[in-house]
């Protein structure tokens, strides 16, 4: 049902009662997950971790080894979606420019 409202140039606006009882919900939040691979260096996932999601690198290292233990690893999150692409795409690139598969992919928290 619409109602009508004086807006500040004395015309009517058309004011839905259903769209103003909606809450807006906060953004969906991603992590950035590496996945484990035989053939990217394991320096290089560190160097990946702590220049592009700016971990220590003592953070950087425990890490790259569940990455190499478990197959996978959070490298970093929560993000909006966007920044989480950005962050994908930026290792994903210099991980292609250096001859290394390093998957990584958004996860949705």
């Amino acid at each position: 049902m619409a109602t009508k409202k004086r807006n500040s140039d004395g015309g009517l606006d058309l004011i839905d009662k259903e769209k103003e009882k909606q809450e807006l919900e906060p953004p969906s939040k991603y992590n950035v997950v590496f996945y484990n691979d035989d053939y990217t260096p394991m320096d290089f996932v560190v160097f990946a971790l702590t220049d592009i999601f700016n971990h220590q690198t003592s953070a950087a290292m425990k890490i790259m080894m569940d990455v190499h233990e478990k197959g996978k690893a959070i490298a970093g999150g929560p993000y909006t979606k966007e920044i989480a692409e950005m962050k994908i795409t930026k290792v994903m690139d210099f991980a292609t420019s250096c001859g290394h598969p390093l998957m990584a992919v958004a996860k949705k928290e």
